[in-house]
């Protein structure tokens, strides 16, 4: 049998493999498109011609010559991939989504590999052999050319009679359902990799924004200001003990004076690739330009030339270019072992050696400590042992294997190890005399535990669910911080219940250093409200460009 070397000409091969791709690498497709293929095998067969038709003229364009085999070989391990992540864990392939998979690291995108990944490659190998025993015809290059377009036209006319054949049902799937596109693989993942790839790179210095910024004349006397900035991962709102969920996950904020929780919040996006760049940028989610977003500066440059020294403090896969060009930290492969065991660093790194980010306290300061946090899959390996008070948990990458209680379970115990570091960075903060110090804290997004199938984050923004959406969000500010800012915190906590979203943080954190800019906009500042003098002191009310 293996001595079988059969000879195909090319468009045999690819025609071959648009069905293989058809019926084996599209669960999630069928599954998502299709409701009840038995009652509905006109479409479903109309939908299989189409799905075969976008492949096969896809792999027309890639697939020539001595590349055909390679590439198609290739195809067939990414689109088993990206089908089993799509089934197992309900992601879409988009451009967000294959960014997050080019500038993920090796310690986070180990932690993806199970013995469902394994088997999804093992899936692949008598396909792949199939592949290696196939000779393919030659030709002269203009026959060859003449007859790849000739297939292409046929097998764009096979589609449009499809479509006209299931011309409703195709138009309801296209107006209500259009993310389904991203489940077809692998044009998912060939069209979001040439999309990636085709984006321009940033090259020299980003745009300057609030080219006006400056910090406002203090009181002689007045104490440096400190802000510690805490920006979550993965930490959905709708597990957050102090916003009512029923497990107190949150137990010693719950216990410390001036916490304010802030219960109406929401992420720039469902994705740390998109949700970071986005919170620290003047043009948010109200005018959302990816492009846009990487070729400006962002709020912490803006910060930095107005004098005032930024830390980004880093246990997770970077700062996705908020910080480039500012002082960083990487923590994540430190070599704590008091925090750090295996490739992964827990929290606690942040806030170990307090001497190398509280600063001298000569100067206003901003430090970002940038968390791990409830990072998928892995959720249980992100709590030490003495936080896992909830039990069973999952201690699985494939969550599949686990109930919902059990990876629900292990996602809370990660939440109170999260809770306990944000108190012992607020005693840390009450504890020195230096500065007037306040923190924020606030998740780049939320996860999704297993809601309508759907498991970790990425969704496209306008099919993500709320919990992938909706984050938690509190504030501590110090009397003296208060004070010096003229800032009630009574008021700030009656207001705390009122929506917002990631864009607001750009133009609070502007208001609560006293940095004047006609960029701000104090109805995008949390503190603005109650700030009976804001109008006097603070930043000056401007435009959003």
């Amino acid at each position: 049998m293996l001595r079988l070397r059969p000879r195909l000409h090319g468009e045999t091969l690819i025609a071959l493999a648009g069905l293989y791709f058809v019926l084996f690498d599209n669960a999630a497709f069928w599954h998502a498109a299709v409701e009840a293929p038995l009652r509905q095998a006109g479409w479903t067969a109309s939908l299989g011609v189409l799905v075969f038709a976008a492949n096969a003229m896809l792999l027309s364009a890639v697939a020539w010559r001595w590349l055909a085999k390679p590439v198609l070989a290739l195809l067939m391990v990414a689109s088993a991939l990206a089908s089993h992540y799509a089934s197992a864990y309900g992601v879409h392939i988009d451009a967000d989504m294959v960014r997050n998979v080019l500038h993920t690291d090796l310690r986070e995108s180990t932690e993806f590999v199970s013995h469902g990944t394994l088997a999804a490659l093992a899936s692949t190998l008598p396909a792949l052999l199939v592949l290696w025993r196939v000779r393919l015809l030659r030709r002269r290059p203009s026959a060859a050319l003449a007859r790849r377009l000739a297939f292409v036209a046929v097998v764009a006319l096979v589609a449009g009679l499809a479509i006209i054949g299931s011309a409703r049902e195709f138009g309801t799937l296209v107006r209500n359902h259009r993310e389904t596109r991203y489940l077809v693989a692998p044009a998912n993942v060939v069209v979001s990799l040439l999309k990636v790839a085709t984006e321009r790179e940033e090259r020299g210095p980003r745009f300057q924004i609030a080219g006006d910024a400056r910090l406002l004349p203090r009181a002689a006397g007045a104490k440096p200001r400190l802000l510690v900035l805490v920006v979550g991962e993965t930490a959905r709102a709708a597990n957050w003990g102090l916003s009512g969920y029923a497990r107190q996950t949150t137990p010693r904020l719950a216990a410390t004076d001036g916490v304010v929780n802030f219960t109406h919040v929401t992420a720039c996006g469902s994705s740390t690739e998109v949700s970071l760049p986005c919170m620290f940028s003047l043009q948010g989610r109200e005018h959302y330009d990816a492009r846009a977003i990487r070729e400006h500066e962002s709020l912490l440059h803006v910060l930095a030339r107005t004098g005032i020294p930024v830390l980004w403090r880093d246990n997770q896969s970077g700062c996705k270019g908020v910080c480039d060009g500012l002082p960083v930290q990487r923590l994540d492969a430190a070599h704590d072992p008091a925090h750090c065991s295996g490739l992964r660093c827990r929290d606690g790194i942040l806030l170990a050696d307090p001497a190398s980010w509280l600063g001298d306290g000569l100067r206003d300061r901003v430090v970002v400590l940038h968390m791990l946090g409830n990072h998928g899959p892995n959720y249980n390996e992100r709590a030490p042992p003495a936080f896992r008070r909830y039990r069973p948990a999952c201690a699985s990458a494939d969550l599949g294997d686990c109930s919902r209680e059990q990876i629900v379970n292990a996602y809370d115990n990660a939440l109170l190890y999260t809770d306990d570091l944000l108190a012992s960075a607020i005693e840390s903060l009450r504890a020195q005399s230096s500065y007037d110090a306040a923190l924020v804290y606030v998740s780049d997004h939320g996860e999704s535990l297993g809601e309508n199938g759907l498991y970790l984050h990425g969704m496209p923004w306008p099919i993500a669910p709320d919990v992938q959406l909706q984050v938690p969000m509190v504030a501590w500010l110090s009397p003296g911080f208060a004070a010096a800012t003229h800032i009630d915190t009574g008021c700030l906590a009656r207001r705390a219940a009122e929506p917002i979203t990631h864009d607001h943080l750009f133009h609070s954190l502007l208001g609560a250093l006293d940095v004047a800019t006609a960029s701000y906009r104090s109805d995008r500042d949390i503190f603005a409200p109650c700030r009976p003098t804001a109008t006097a002191r603070g930043p000056t009310q401007g435009s959003t460009t």
